[in-house]
């Protein structure tokens, strides 16, 4: 017999050439994945740099920018702020901002927290409800306003005719404060709602057996715990409130009040004789104070992991019972809901169908389409309709494709320049809308070989603008949908001969399509509501919903605006109930 150390070992069967076979073959032009990248990433940086980079140079030429012979100076600055009456601007500004972000966070911080958190009658109901506002742009919620609470306003003349004064002035810095906070509402709610969603309960559960109250608790262990979305929702809020054109536009220079962005769109838009420098001065300020803000949002965030309270093992919270307070939660949000959002655009809606609109004659008795008929009467109304859709449709693809290239190689690539896309890709929320549109006019004008001759004034440059505005919301509705995809897949598919752009087309893309599918919704819609970028880069030809209703309403045709605000919000409650429709049965599937 033969020992097992002496026994002949049986022959290896040759290898398989199949069996080792990777499932990928791998391509033969090596490292076309960093092509890729270093493509998106100059992609990005021209996108961004487009409307900035002729912005500053601008601010220090003699003459304008598409002019030879230019001198750098400083004088633009100087007259900014001695000639031109800039101080006061600066002063207006920083009251509406101010008292726009202190109303927000006192209309939002407490209703997510009522919402969320206790046991509120129809709570359902009015955390949907308190996103509505979202999907209306302020443009129209302030023509909404006006129509209801304006000087001759429906509700306004009611309330003279019962007390003999109106108690509130729409066309004031308070005003303004208060429509724009109706409308940015719903973004710090979200935040706020959020965090709260995903907070542990066993802090308040420690704080109940402490003997701690429903009131006790939310105040000392819930709202403390709300710092990071509060900061958040607050920095973004006041630079959204820094570069807001419509509210003041609509409310404040009527009376004379101006602020950064009517100042721009009075001194760019409407002056017979632009001084291009001090617009590129205004517009440079304007930049620094959003970056400025941006910049200190992100330092006070470093320290936000203080405030996890997402554990491994967290508990399902318990709402609170806080007793009569949520009687007057429901009131309080029911007045928001009802007096800021629903009664203005349904006031607004009315008014669509009416030939006169006041409660000194019933406005049954007026009743006609005639604004409507006037809409599709002519046809460059019409055409604004379609450009919108042809906008926001275009550019919701676009914007969504290069938001998930950006994130994948963002988040998901051993890219050196990974961090820098992820900033590029962010960057445009620090930039005014009315700044892009301004930037942007400046660079197609300066563009070489006549490309920009081509572009301005073309859906295209629209495109381009609305997009560059929308991009980090895409980014940001992507980005944590691939944090939450393991990237063992990454692995598996590299181990079987895959590189990272087939990694990224057949496993990474495919999981990542129903945020995809968000993304394109959020920026149909943040698209379709835009306007601001265009009034710079619009012609005859390409005006869009916005500016039409903007033109409308410089002319005094108010029924026409309100028909046309009508059919903007009909089309965009339209996509989203279909997009919200065809994503539920997506899930289900």
């Amino acid at each position: 017999m033969t020992s097992l150390a002496t026994a002949t070992p049986p022959p290896t069967p040759a290898p398989d050439p199949s069996a080792r076979r990777p499932r990928y073959r791998r391509p033969l032009g090596v490292g076309r994945e960093v092509w890729i990248q270093y493509a998106t990433l100059g992609f990005l940086a021209i996108l961004v740099l487009a409307p900035v980079v002729p912005t500053l140079y601008q601010s220090v030429l003699d003459r304008p920018l598409y002019e030879a012979g230019g001198i750098f100076t400083a004088d633009n600055y100087v007259h900014l702020f001695t000639e031109a009456g800039f101080g006061r601007v600066v002063l207006n500004t920083a009251l509406f901002a101010v008292g726009t972000t202190v109303l927000t966070l006192l209309i939002a911080v407490p209703m997510a927290v009522v919402v969320v958190r206790t046991k509120l009658p129809g709570r359902r109901v009015f955390a949907a409800a308190m996103q509505w506002p979202f999907f209306i742009s302020s443009l129209i919620l302030g023509f909404g306003w006006i129509t209801m609470y304006g000087p001759a306003g429906f509700v306004s003349v009611q309330v003279r005719q019962l007390v003999g004064s109106v108690p509130w002035n729409l066309y004031s810095i308070p005003g303004m404060a208060v429509t724009e906070a109706v409308a940015l509402a719903p973004i710090a709610y979200v935040f706020c709602a959020n965090a709260l969603r995903q907070s542990d309960a066993s802090l308040e559960s420690a704080a109940q057996v402490c003997g701690a109250g429903p009131l006790r608790i939310l105040l000392s262990v819930v709202v403390p715990l709300l710092r990071p979305p509060i900061v958040y929702s607050s920095i973004l809020v006041f630079s959204m409130s820094v570069e807001t054109l419509s509210v003041p536009l609509l409310y404040g220079q009527p009376v004379g009040i101006d602020v950064f962005s009517t100042f721009l769109y009075r001194n760019g838009l409407q002056s017979i004789n632009p001084s291009y420098g001090i617009l590129g001065a205004a517009s440079t300020i304007i930049l620094v104070v959003t970056v400025s803000l941006v910049a200190v949002q992100a330092k006070l965030l470093r320290h936000a992991r203080r405030f996890v309270s997402v554990r491994g093992k967290a508990t399902r919270p318990r709402p609170l019972d806080i007793g009569w307070l949520k009687w007057v939660s429901v009131a309080a949000i029911g007045c928001y809901v009802v007096l800021g959002a629903l009664l203005p655009i349904g006031g607004l809606v009315f008014r669509s169908f009416t030939l006169v609109f006041t409660p000194l004659q019933s406005p049954f008795k007026t009743l006609t389409t005639t604004n409507y008929e006037r809409i599709f009467q002519y046809d460059a109304y019409i055409q604004s309709i379609y450009n919108s859709l042809i906008v926001a449709g275009v550019g919701a693809v676009v914007v969504s494709a290069v938001a998930v290239l950006a994130v994948v190689v963002a988040r998901r690539s051993s890219f050196r320049f990974a961090r820098t896309v992820e900033y590029l890709s962010l960057a445009p929320q620090a930039m005014p809308g009315i700044i892009v549109g301004v930037g942007l006019f400046w660079a197609f004008a300066y563009a070489p070989f006549g490309l920009g001759g081509v572009i301005q004034g073309t859906l295209i440059a629209i495109i381009i603008g609305f997009g560059l505005r929308a991009l980090p919301s895409g980014f940001g509705s992507i980005a944590p949908s691939i944090m939450q995809i393991g990237q063992e897949l990454d692995q598996a598919a590299r181990v079987s001969g895959a590189d990272w752009l087939l990694t990224f087309t057949r496993i990474l893309g495919r999981l990542l399509t129903p945020a995809f599918v968000g993304a394109m919704v959020l920026t149909f819609v943040t698209m379709l509501k835009e306007y601001s970028p265009a009034i710079f880069l619009k012609s005859a030809d390409s005006n869009v919903i916005g500016t039409t209703m903007l033109e409308l309403w410089v002319q005094g045709n108010t029924g026409s605006v309100a028909a046309l605000a009508t059919l903007q919000i009909a089309i965009t409650a339209a996509f989203v109930g279909i997009a919200g429709l065809l994503t539920k049965g997506h899930n289900d599937a």
